[in-house]
């Protein structure tokens, strides 16, 4: 048997986004742990690492509330009921930048902290990106669009400047990719 093992769960707190739950769990020895556990409603959602005609990577500067930091992600977002990450990442892309991609390629799957979260982000490459419009932000977003050179990413996210989990990853995946 594997340990830790969920024997019950309880609802603490339901969100629109999401729901917190209290699990007892049987650990080794017989012993029992009290965890926290985060359930995302909407499972996930998807990052987009943009790579325009001349190599640069579009990028969306943002402040993120709960941690009252400024950011500087890829345009990424959760999926809508019903929707697949590509179609997810196609949405934020366009939304979120104004731009839109001919090529869409899966490259990685992350759990931004699966020790007590089920959330989980697909990270997509955008080749072929074009700008189609404008941003359509929703009512409380505030979102700056830059580009960046991958060497200017990379430097980045090495002296501490980018420290979004699902943009780390991206990043990385694609100076992977491009290997």
């Amino acid at each position: 048997m594997q340990y830790p093992k969920r024997i019950d769960r309880k609802k603490c707190y339901s969100g629109g986004i999401i729901d917190v739950y209290k699990d007892t769990v049987e650990l080794s020895g017989g012993k029992t742990g009290q965890w926290d556990y985060v359930f995302h409603k909407k499972g996930g959602g998807a990052a987009v690492v943009s790579v325009l005609p001349d190599g640069n990577i579009l990028m969306v500067r943002q402040t993120r509330p709960a941690i009252d930091m400024e950011m500087l992600e890829l345009p990424a977002g959760a999926g809508e009921t019903g929707e697949n990450t590509a179609d997810t990442a196609k949405r934020e892309l366009g939304e979120e930048t104004g731009y839109c991609a001919k090529t869409l390629e899966k490259l990685a799957r992350i759990y931004s902290a699966p020790a007590y979260c089920n959330e989980f982000t697909d990270i997509y490459l955008a080749l072929n990106v074009e700008k189609t419009g404008g941003q359509k932000l929703d009512e409380a977003e505030e979102i700056v669009v830059e580009s960046h050179s991958l060497i200017e990413l990379i430097a980045m996210i090495r002296k501490g400047e980018i420290t979004n989990a699902g943009t780390v990853a991206g990043i990385l995946a694609y100076n992977a990719y491009l290997q």
